[in-house]
């Protein structure tokens, strides 16, 4: 029921109606605090007059004076709906925009769990994560209003309130008294929801605490700081765009300018305009990028399409002088890519790291370009504990450990543990308590990443050139426990591995490599490939193909790594907003289960 006050507001100047709440553009309630966390500590010492969030396109910009005092007006909003909202899931609906960021923010501030919701995913996807989550509110803005009326359809009886805000055009003048309260038990943070590409998603539960403490590790790590732009060009509903690119450059006091959906086109020119010598509205450059190999690679096929002048400023601009930073995950980087990049650039090194939606990010190279070795993820990040554990032997590898008495490389699930790990899957105990291992030294349980990988030492690196965290053996991934670690005859293949040296033939575009079964080996490698367009023939005519392909790997890789089955597709392979490939679904839809 409304509270006298909500109700006296409702007839001065909002609407309520069939659970649709329309905000006027001003607050009820006064609000002058924040909570006393690490984050919003930083959030209200930073310069008031630096610049927070810029959107590229239009050229609406607002410094972190503004934000301060719209994150307090938007909290003071959700307080006057429902005054106690500690623990309460919300979901929210925006753009990549200020007004996303306002939305996360206030939520966390009112110490409530904040649920993004994808604008680019069906009502269908969309109900499911509202049901699952249990949110009592959807926010929308003004753009995506009509989407959020029919995600809450079905939920009218639910009580579940579609809370309407109104574009923030204009940021609301600084405040000057904010006071820093300290929670006795804070129960606020994100939950976001996997991709769902081995299993139905599941929202994880990330206390703001956690959020803090993988943001203070990427800090001390890849050294954000408030003389950092990112240009934002990623999703807001996954780990990669929300903590990477927003949470973790605000703590910093960097500046976020958003650029999204990605057009290449447009990122070059982004890119180039402060070095363009006829550019009159002169630009900030950007120190920092972070996008996924698909992005990478598709900055580089629309290179040539540019001008000779806006070619040689955008060359300028991701020379290693100017881009302080530029970073590759979410997906394994394909050798040819990290390189090609490294020549159009002039020598800047993409930097490659390992995280999930879970942990956030946990594994790193570092940044002296030493530190970044070609297929290697790096070492565990500050604050980031982690091991292998040998399944077939039942046992831990110890440092030194990492061959076996033959010689070869032992595989090892990742598993990890430390203040960056998330609390929950949301009303999943099974799923919770199947993904900890206990440990008896006191420390408390590890994650079970279902990632494997092996360590190995590599001369010249993890000397400590980029860290004292960045020392010692090096992790290589070789991919999911379920789908990407192929037993075919007793020997182990890593699907990543193959992947990498399918990749590397100047014939092919794309390549999936998936464990197929077999009654002979019990699993054998299948490959999916995408040929490059200008790849049509080879030898008098006929089609470049399967046995070609394998003629091609035959000195790269040992021959029970070849692919036994490949199957050549003429359309890009499916993929997720994060550049992941469903491999379980990609089996059923191309290959038949025929040995």
């Amino acid at each position: 029921m409304l509270s006298r006050q909500l109700a006296s507001a409702c007839k001065q100047g909002s609407l309520w109606r069939r659970n649709i709440w329309i905000v006027p553009r001003w607050s009820f309630r006064t609000v002058s605090s924040l909570p006393s966390s690490r984050f919003f500590r930083a959030l209200q010492q930073h310069d008031p007059l630096s610049s927070a969030v810029v959107h590229s396109k239009s050229g609406r910009s607002f410094d972190y004076g503004n934000l301060v005092g719209d994150v307090v007006r938007s909290k003071g909003l959700l307080l006057d709906r429902q005054p106690v909202l500690a623990g309460q899931r919300i979901a929210f609906l925006a753009e990549n925009s200020y007004d996303y960021v306002v939305m996360l923010f206030s939520i966390l501030a009112a110490d409530a769990i904040a649920v993004p919701l994808s604008p680019a995913f069906p009502v269908a996807e969309l109900k499911y994560i509202l049901n699952h989550s249990e949110a009592s509110t959807v926010l929308a803005t003004e753009r995506y209003a009509d989407k959020a009326r029919s995600l809450v359809e079905d939920s009218l009886e639910s009580g579940v309130v579609v809370d309407i805000r109104p574009k923030i055009t204009q940021g609301s003048s600084h405040y000057q008294s904010i006071t820093l309260d300290k929670l006795q038990s804070p129960r606020g943070g994100l939950m976001l929801y996997t991709s769902g590409t081995t299993n139905r998603p599941k929202g994880v539960l990330l206390p703001l605490s956690a959020l803090e403490a993988q943001a203070q590790s990427l800090i001390e790590a890849w050294q954000y700081s408030a003389q950092d732009r990112l240009l934002h060009m990623l999703p807001l509903h996954h780990i990669h765009g929300t903590v990477n690119a927003l949470i973790t450059p605000v703590l910093a006091g960097s500046s976020i300018e958003f650029l999204y959906p990605f057009n290449p086109d447009t990122v070059w020119r982004r890119l180039a305009a402060p070095f363009l010598e006829t550019q009159t509205n002169s630009k900030n450059k950007i120190t920092f990028l972070t996008a996924v190999p698909t992005l990478w690679t598709r900055l580089m096929e629309t290179f040539s399409d540019l001008s000779p002048q806006v070619q040689s400023a955008a060359q300028q601009a991701i020379s290693s002088d100017n881009l302080r930073l530029n970073i590759s995950g979410s997906a394994a980087l394909p050798t040819p890519t990290k390189q090609a990049w490294t020549e159009l650039s002039r020598g800047n090194v993409l930097l490659e790291r390992y995280g999930m939606t879970e942990v956030g990010m946990a594994i790193s190279c570092g940044l002296d370009p030493v530190d970044r070795v070609d297929g290697s993820v790096g070492w565990p990040l500050p604050s980031v504990e982690a091991r292998l554990w040998d399944a077939d032997r039942n046992e831990i590898i110890q440092p030194g450990e990492e061959l076996d008495e033959t010689g070869r490389e032992r595989v090892g699930e990742i598993q990890l543990r430390g203040p960056t790990i998330f609390s929950e899957y949301f009303r999943n105990q099974k799923a919770t308590a199947e993904s900890f291992t206990d440990d008896d030294d006191g420390k408390g349980p590890w994650f079970r990443t279902g990632d494997v990988t092996v360590r190995r030492e590599v001369p010249g690196a993890g000397n400590g050139a980029s860290g004292s965290w960045a020392k010692g053996p090096l992790y290589f991934i070789q991919g999911r426990l379920s789908v990407d670690i192929i037993k075919t005859g007793g020997e182990k293949v890593s699907a990543l591995e193959v992947e990498r040296e399918l990749l590397s033939l100047p014939e092919i575009s794309e390549a999936a490599v998936v464990g197929l079964p077999s009654e002979r080996w019990g699993q054998k490698v299948g490959a999916v490939v995408v040929l490059k367009k200008t790849i049509t023939t080879k030898r008098a005519g006929k089609p470049w193909g399967a046995m070609d392909i394998r003629r091609a790997l035959k000195d790269r890789l040992a021959i029970y790594k070849l692919p036994q089955e490949v199957k050549i597709l003429s359309e890009p392979i499916p993929r997720n907003a994060m550049g992941k490939v469903n491999k379980k679904q990609l089996v059923k839809e191309v290959f038949s289960t025929n040995d």
